[in-house]
Parts: C-alpha cells; sequence; structure tokens
C-alpha cells in the first residue's frame, strides 16, 4: 500500500507512528518544506495537544482504527488543519470548565466564611464580669481581662451623671489606687470605654466609678 507521507503530519507530533512510518516521514520532512512550514505551527501549541489524550488527537488525525477510518488512505491533506482547530475548541472548554469549578469553589468558600466568620472575630470572652445598679436607674457594667502587663477593663453603663468628667479608679488589696480611664459624661447618661490598668486581676479589690469631683458614683467590690 502507498503511503502519502503528507498524512502522515497529525500522527507524527502526537508521537503515534511506528518505527517504519517514522523513518518514512522524517525522510520526506527533509525535502517538504510544505510540511516542515505545518510542522513549526503544530509546535507552537503544545499546552494543546498535552490537554487532549492521544487516542483522542490520533482519532483526528486519520490514523488506523480510530473512530472507524479504516486506514490512513482515508485522512486527508486538511488533517493538521483540522487537528488544530479541534485541539484548540477542546482547550478552550477545558478552560470554561475550570472556570466553572473556581466559581464554585469561591462560593463554597465564601458560604463557609459566612458561616464561620462571627466565630472567627467574635470578641475574646472576659475572665471576670461585674455589675451594680442602683434604685435611680444608674447601671454599671464592668468586664475584667488578664493581660501580661495588667488588666483590661471594658465599661458599659446607663443613667450616668450627664455632666462633668468621669473616671474609673481600681484600688489593689494593699490599699494603692490606679485611674484606669476617664470620659466627658454624655447627655445621654450611657457610655461604653476601654479602661487599663497595671493591678493584675487577681490583685484588683474594687473598682470605684467616680464624677468630676472625685465622689464615688458606684462602687464595685471584686472578692
Amino acid at each position: 500500500m502507498n503511503i502519502n507521507p503528507h498524512h502522515l503530519l497529525g500522527a507524527y507530533v502526537l508521537g503515534g507512528l511506528d518505527a517504519v512510518d517514522l523513518t518514512l516521514f522524517e525522510a520526506h520532512l527533509q525535502d517538504c518544506a510544505a510540511c516542515r512550514k505545518e510542522l513549526a505551527v503544530l509546535e507552537k501549541v503544545p499546552m494543546l495537544l498535552d490537554s487532549v489524550p492521544v487516542p483522542d488527537a490520533m482519532a483526528l488525525s486519520g490514523v488506523p482504527g480510530s473512530n472507524g477510518v479504516p486506514g490512513r488512505e482515508a485522512a486527508d491533506a486538511n488533517a493538521p488543519g483540522r487537528l488544530l482547530d479541534e485541539l484548540a475548541r477542546r482547550r478552550r472548554t477545558l478552560r470554561r470548565r475550570w472556570a466553572a469549578l473556581a466559581g464554585a469553589l469561591a462560593a463554597a468558600c465564601l458560604a463557609v466564611g459566612l458561616a464561620v466568620g462571627p466565630l472567627l472575630v467574635r470578641p475574646p470572652q472576659p475572665d471576670a464580669t461585674y455589675s451594680v445598679a442602683s434604685g435611680g436607674g444608674l447601671q454599671v457594667n464592668i468586664d475584667m481581662a488578664r493581660k501580661t502587663w495588667g488588666t483590661e477593663l471594658a465599661v458599659s453603663g446607663s443613667s450616668l451623671p450627664a455632666e462633668g468628667t468621669l473616671s474609673l479608679w481600681v484600688r489593689d488589696r494593699a490599699g494603692a489606687e490606679d485611674r484606669a480611664c476617664a470620659w466627658t459624661a454624655t447627655p445621654s447618661g450611657k457610655v461604653k470605654v476601654t479602661g487599663a490598668t497595671p493591678i493584675q486581676l487577681g490583685s484588683i479589690s474594687s473598682v470605684e466609678l467616680r464624677d468630676g469631683a472625685q465622689r464615688a458614683v458606684a462602687v464595685i467590690t471584686v472578692p
């Protein structure tokens, strides 16, 4: 059977030639400028070739026994061009599938982030919480958190004095005092403020809220 060497180009690029056909085509390639030109085009698209299984690509090139083609003689001179077109189409399809998969993964990560996010950003729980209230509606809540440098105090209150300067004082068990924070009273009588003291939590005996005249407005005793 006479074989047209031009028809072996697609199978040559894909590594599908046996030893006899390989020798035949490489000898032909030395003298055929058209095949060398086609080969140069095919060699510029290795990523396309890698994206298609060899059996599928060889079926497109007209290799015997693929997709019902009885022999190489059924292939035509346009096989390399059709091979490139089909490889490019499959490459585009592969990219679309990867894009869809990336979108699905991003959506899944977003859903997990929405579910887990509140847990991750939840503020740390205080080590101790104290509160005091009076008959006039005044209420003071203090959350205390241990720190290596001392104690952090988160203060919230309502019905507090609406004028002047308020301050929070911390007393240790030896009787020493430290001002943890101070703020200007608000017309609403409400406040949320954070203070700090070098006194360690275990050494605090009491916390006192004072007005501008240094009178005690509220006192919390720490057992």
